[in-house]
């Protein structure tokens, strides 16, 4: 057993005798152990405390006078993570908040693996961005990531910190190198107001980020003429000409595509995640009126469902069905939630800023993106850096940053390591560390956006004050 302890407020007199009575409880441990299997060691960690979390096994040995003068930061064997964690840094607050998270609340309680990438936007900009596709193979090849917000820098980020050139989403770069499905959930605080008071259950977005609008092809027309779309076969065959539009005066013009594959391994994410999650999905389209384009979505949702996934769906209790996006819009707001909602990529991008305000904040929301075939996950909040609080942190000014965005992303990338390994105190862990985040808040201590939500004679914490008390309560849940 692994124990790391400091000596605190302890009077001179009695060191001598609190150091020996931590020798000797460590001896007798060690005998102990040794004297054990293999096997009974690691069933007595386990046994330890795993409904809560991960706590100090009984009869640890450790001395009441012991206690009472020291103040330790483990006391219990670290829960063994058995597969390394890529670990993606980024930038601003989001970056010094990450920092904290990883150390005071994640690796004080976890022998875990994790393979640092950098990726803040200085090292993007060092590397010619091949940090980034480093990561996302290290993620490939490991199955499990966990990232922080990046900048995605513009005109202005580049002046800044004098870039090569304006480099692209780091997120977008992942994404194409691991496809699968962006998903979006809220982060369900009893307390924090809903402007959809109905909502007691996530809402979760999977949003098929690829093609239609965002890889259109679009122009200014100029004047009055004749449109046309021309698709020409590689393989030498008739073309197929459509006349679209015969314009009589100046106007704008666009092509869009998506991919028959694409779309199936969009189907496959979004039930895999339904499957996980044990919630119904619902795939929304316009097919009454793009009855070829979103008709053929409709269509191979339906053909991998009936194909792959009916009949784990029936023994899991859940559904699938599609509906038209001006319905299924309706049902989400009368509903109570717990479903996900697959949506074609401009209705994702809109509907999960929309479920992420009616549930409360924008802060409170995850983002995990999940392969077709459900083993490779990388997670991380789904807000950005946080600029203005990290000019103030320069200034020497105290933030009241909200952390708890940041601490699913942990939490989610480990429930899913623990999930794949075959490891349930790992996961535990994770649920426990989210469940003191949602309580800590529940029992009115809270930074400042949460408390502008509740209402102007709510206290708030800073920063700072904020992971003292998460910390806190952690320790006490699992202790």
């Amino acid at each position: 057993m692994r124990a790391i302890f400091r000596l605190a407020l302890c009077p001179a007199d009695c060191q001598k005798a609190v150091i020996q009575d931590l020798l000797t409880g460590m001896d007798r441990r060690r005998a102990a152990s040794a004297a054990a299997s293999p096997r009974q060691r690691v069933t007595a960690r386990r046994k330890a405390k795993l409904g809560k979390g991960y706590g100090i096994p009984a009869g640890a040995g450790v001395d009441t006078a012991l206690s009472d003068h020291l103040a330790f930061e483990d006391i219990m064997a670290k829960i063994t993570v058995k597969n390394p964690v890529v670990e993606l840094d980024g930038d601003e607050m989001t970056r010094i908040i990450w920092q904290w998270i990883r150390e005071r609340l994640i690796q004080p309680y976890l022998d875990v693996e994790l393979l640092y990438y950098d990726l803040s936007i200085e090292s993007r900009d060092a590397t010619d961005d091949q940090i980034t596709i480093d990561s996302a193979n290290a993620i490939k090849e490991h199955g499990v990531g966990v990232k922080c917000a990046t900048i995605t820098p513009d005109e202005a980020r580049v002046e800044e910190f004098d870039l090569k050139k304006m480099w692209r989403s780091p997120n977008g770069t992942i994404r194409n190198i691991l496809g699968g499905t962006v998903f979006r959930e809220p982060i369900i605080i009893d307390n924090v107001p809903r402007l959809v008071p109905g909502w007691n259950q996530p809402i979760i977005i999977g949003r098929h980020a690829f093609g239609d609008q965002y890889r259109a092809t679009d122009f200014l027309v100029p004047g009055a003429g004749k449109l046309t779309m021309t698709f020409t076969p590689a393989d030498g065959g008739a073309p197929i000409e459509r006349d679209v539009f015969d314009f009589p005066e100046a106007g704008v013009a666009m092509g869009m595509y998506n991919l028959d594959e694409s779309i199936r391994d969009f189907a496959r994410a979004c039930m895999n995640y339904g499957l996980q999650r044990k919630y119904p999905v619902y795939l929304s389209t316009k097919n009454t009126i793009l009855k070829a384009y979103d008709g053929r979505f409709k269509d191979l949702f339906m053909d991998v469902f009936e194909a792959e996934f009916e009949d784990r769906f029936k023994d899991a209790g859940i559904t699938y069905e599609h509906r038209l996006i001006d319905d299924m819009v309706a049902c989400a707001l009368k509903w109570a939630g717990g479903f996900v909602w697959a949506c074609k990529n401009y209705d994702g991008d809109v509907q999960s800023d929309t479920v992420a305000q009616g549930f409360g904040s924008l802060g409170l929301m995850t983002s995990v993106l999940m392969t077709p075939d459900g083993k490779t996950v990388e997670a991380e909040a789904a807000h950005g850096t946080v600029t203005r609080h990290y000019r103030q942190h320069q200034e020497g000014k105290e933030t009241s940053t909200n952390p708890i965005a940041s601490i699913f992303a942990w939490t989610r990338g480990l429930q899913y390591r623990g999930k794949m390994d075959g490891t349930p105190e790992v996961e535990a862990f994770a649920r426990t560390l989210e469940r003191v985040c949602i309580q800590t808040v529940e029992n009115g201590f809270m930074t400042k956006d949460l408390a502008l939500l509740i209402g102007p004679d709510q206290a708030w914490m800073t920063t700072g004050q904020f992971f003292d008390k998460i910390d806190e309560n952690l320790k006490a849940e699992l202790g």
